[in-house]
């Protein structure tokens, strides 16, 4: 496959990606849809570090938008486009990375809920995990069903950023090759 129609199959699927990163980075803010929570403060701290819109929406769709570029003929379809697409392919990965392990600790810890009448993570620090045990997740009485909640964005978040960082390292090495050997696609010259 040519490098150029390469850079734009990564970065069409990119795309998608980075929205969903942000799009559940937005509906973790609003458990059960309400603002209460977000102007109480009862969200973990894993939504406030914006994982999903910085690292895995914005930090990933600033280098999508420039592979796709080097995707087409024109200024960034050409051998220096290539070795820039690798920089920017770069900052995807860190960006994706931040994402992953921001919502691999947010799964980890569990969701900020009420237990009885006090506001706390019961499922942080436990010796067993709590993603295993669903007869213990009715500990937390409001939200209303914030462990499935929770459990649902945060492992979105994981499989997008993790798709979203295979994705970039590809570019990495997709760009090299375009460094190297050219993009491969060429002007049709008309002959006068």
């Amino acid at each position: 496959m040519c490098t150029g129609k390469c850079s734009l199959c990564i970065a069409v699927t990119l795309y998608p990606l980075a929205l969903i990163s942000i799009i559940c980075n937005i509906v973790l803010l609003f458990p059960d849809g309400d603002l209460k929570y977000v102007q109480d403060k009862h969200i973990t701290d894993e939504v406030y570090y914006m994982g999903g819109i910085v690292g895995g929406g914005l930090l990933v769709l600033l280098p999508a938008l420039h592979i796709h570029l080097t995707g087409k003929q024109g200024c960034c379809g050409n051998r220096c486009g290539m070795f820039l697409s690798i920089l920017f392919a770069a900052v995807g990965v860190a960006g994706a990375l931040y994402c992953f392990i921001v919502a691999a600790v947010g799964l980890t810890n569990g969701p900020y809920c009420k237990v009885l009448l006090v506001w706390m993570r019961p499922f942080k620090d436990r010796e067993d995990s709590y993603l295993g045990n669903s007869s213990i997740w009715n500990t937390c009485t409001e939200p209303e069903n914030i462990v499935v909640f929770n459990i649902g964005l945060f492992s979105t978040l994981i499989v997008t950023s993790g798709l979203e960082m295979i994705l970039c390292a590809v570019q990495m090495i997709n760009g090299l090759i375009g460094c190297l050997c050219g993009t491969c696609m060429r002007k049709e010259t008309e002959m006068i």
